[in-house]
């Protein structure tokens, strides 16, 4: 939340969520209050006097997107008019204490280190790893056959991965996986196809690739390849090509944290906290494995949609 975002937001009498995306990996929402003309162009209700100020890292994987489809989802049904904008200033920290001298603010789905905060809504990235650990430690308990793995993950400073890897080590305390790789860089696409071939490389008798969303879609691909290695697929998180992926049986499990929904709880607690209902507690959506082959719901958002920054 840089200063003229910082600005518009306090001159419409924000009340602000926020999430800080450390080196560039946190995001942040803001509720306006007032009226007076929007400066974002999704279709959404009337809005009664009600806006939201939205400030994300990026829509640039498919999980964000789907972050995005629950919070407009939710503005439909509420009434509430959307404003998105970019967070890539690394003194949002201290921007987000200063606007909530001011208005309320909510973090969502990645950690925000900020006393200030009026609300909490994601979930527990430890947990998203060990929910992952566990699964590998049932199909491969402690005392069998060892089986190498690489991780392919976010960057070291950010508000997710160290925490996903701390929880992954703890699920596979009891299992034969032996994780001899790591691989860490932006979560673009590309950056993560880079790290999926390093690890492939490195390890050709991998029996296991663990990784993000985008280094899973990419594994997917070169898979494709004649001759191309073809470890196990476990995605740290969900997103569409993950989820055809599991549908064709090319990836084994995701742990699934429900980004449409966070995205709904996300406005609802900007909502509450307009109307003075603070808490720091963390709130979110279970944690779920999902195998290949599952009949369980996954709502992502639908492929035709569009989200842009201003």
């Amino acid at each position: 939340m840089n200063e003229k975002i910082r600005r518009i937001c306090l001159s419409k009498r924000v009340l602000c969520m926020g999430v800080i995306y450390a080196a560039l990996v946190w995001a942040a929402i803001a509720v306006v209050l007032g009226t007076g003309g929007a400066a974002f162009a999704q279709p959404v209700a009337q809005t009664g006097g009600k806006r939201v100020c939205v400030v994300v890292p990026h829509f640039k994987d498919e999980y964000w997107l789907s972050v995005g489809y629950g919070l407009i989802e939710e503005a439909r049904l509420t009434g509430t008019e959307l404003l998105i904008f970019s967070a890539d200033d690394p003194a949002l920290l201290a921007a987000v204490a200063r606007t909530a001298r001011k208005v309320p603010v909510v973090a969502l789905v990645n950690e925000l280190h900020a006393p200030q905060i009026s609300g909490a809504v994601g979930v527990d990235w430890a947990e998203m790893g060990r929910v992952i650990g566990r699964y590998l430690s049932r199909l491969h308990p402690k005392g069998s056959a060892a089986v190498v793995a690489t991780l392919v993950t976010g960057p070291a400073r950010s508000g997710w991965s160290p925490l996903l890897e701390a929880g992954l080590a703890e699920g596979l305390r009891g299992s034969s996986v032996q994780i001899r790789h790591i691989g860490r860089s932006d979560t673009g696409l590309h950056e993560q196809l880079v790290q999926v071939e390093t690890a492939l490389h490195s390890l050709p008798d991998a029996g296991i690739l663990i990784g993000s969303a985008p280094a899973i879609e990419g594994a997917m691909g070169l898979a494709a390849q004649p001759g191309a290695a073809r470890p196990m697929l476990v995605s740290t998180y969900i997103s569409h090509s993950v989820r055809r992926g599991l549908q064709g049986g090319k990836v084994a499990a995701v742990a699934f944290d429900a980004p449409v929904e966070q995205g709904r709880m996300g406005l609802r607690a900007a909502l509450e906290a307009r109307l003075g209902a603070f808490s720091q507690q963390l709130i979110g959506p279970k944690i779920r494995l999902v195998e290949a082959g599952a009949t369980l719901p996954i709502i992502l958002s639908p492929a035709e949609l569009k989200l842009r920054i201003e």
